[in-house]
């Protein structure tokens, strides 16, 4: 069994009680489908109330801390040291139609370091947590990062570039350079939640370019403290700097870093190629 502290047990009451007004707002989300103007100012306001949920409740048992919220912006709190980094909905876009993959994510700063961080997911009651040294668990159960030291056996994670993200081009080469050299490529909507199932090895590797600090802050400790590595897409630690992230096990962080990091060497494309028929550079 295992000890969840203060702390952690203070991140899991806030997330339990925003998401019980999540999955009431999910529910309603089906009948919204068919009216004209569709679910999505309805979604907006699900987010914003569960974002004021978390804020009130973490606010009352840390009233000097600051936040980094994805609706709200940065605050300072009278002691800077430490910081919460919310998402109180990640993966929108799969809320927004209906699609039960979404998640609560809240990480807690220290002087810039993750210390602590919660992602639950509500609709099938997984509450990945870890804190600094302590490991990283799934509810109870301790989690480790996936043994898989081959990318041919390996199942990624990524997020595809959409409408309003930039560099399409960059994305379709990475994702034609690597697809052929794994067993398969996931995109799931939740960079949260990939994050944790690196984390509980389900994933063998996760990378995505261009997201938000809330998006990753505590999916980062998660995956560190299941014994995984996460890095930018340069190899560093410039995660929220970049908004590039990488995570894996110690094997497979550089063999990944080959295909999908910023340093990462594609062939030309032509017309005879073309996006998704590129050869093969060793």
């Amino acid at each position: 069994m295992s000890f969840r502290s203060p702390l952690i047990n203070v991140m899991v009451a806030a997330a339990r009680k925003a998401a019980r007004g999540l999955v009431r707002d999910f529910g309603e989300v089906e009948q919204l489908q068919v009216s004209r103007k569709g679910p999505a100012d309805f979604v907006s306001q699900a987010d914003l109330k569960a974002e004021r949920s978390l804020v009130a409740d973490l606010s009352k048992a840390r009233p000097a801390v600051g936040f980094l919220l994805e609706e709200g912006g940065e605050t300072i709190g009278e002691d800077p040291k430490y910081r919460w980094i919310i998402d109180p909905l990640d993966g929108t876009t799969n809320f927004l139609h209906g699609i039960p993959h979404f998640a609560i994510s809240i990480g807690f700063e220290k002087e810039g370091e993750m210390i602590a961080g919660v992602v639950f997911d509500p609709i099938h009651d997984e509450l990945f947590w870890a804190e600094k040294g302590k490991g990283a668990y799934v509810n109870d159960r301790r989690l480790r990062v996936a043994g898989r030291r081959e990318l041919r056996e390996a199942v990624v994670a990524t997020g595809i570039t959409h409408l309003g993200r930039p560099e399409p081009d960059r994305f379709i080469r990475e994702l034609s350079h690597l697809m052929v050299e794994v067993a398969g490529v996931r995109r799931s909507g939740s960079a949260a939640l990939d994050l944790a199932y690196v984390a509980a090895g389900r994933y063998d590797g996760y990378w995505e370019r261009n997201i938000s600090p809330w998006d990753m802050a505590a999916g980062i400790l998660l995956v560190r403290e299941a014994g995984g590595l996460v890095t930018d897409l340069a190899g560093g630690s410039k995660l929220f700097e970049t908004g590039n992230v990488l995570a894996s096990n110690d094997v497979l962080h550089r063999p990944l870093l080959q295909y999908v990091g910023d340093k990462a060497s594609y062939p030309v494309m032509t017309q005879a190629t073309g996006p998704g028929l590129l050869p093969h550079v060793p």
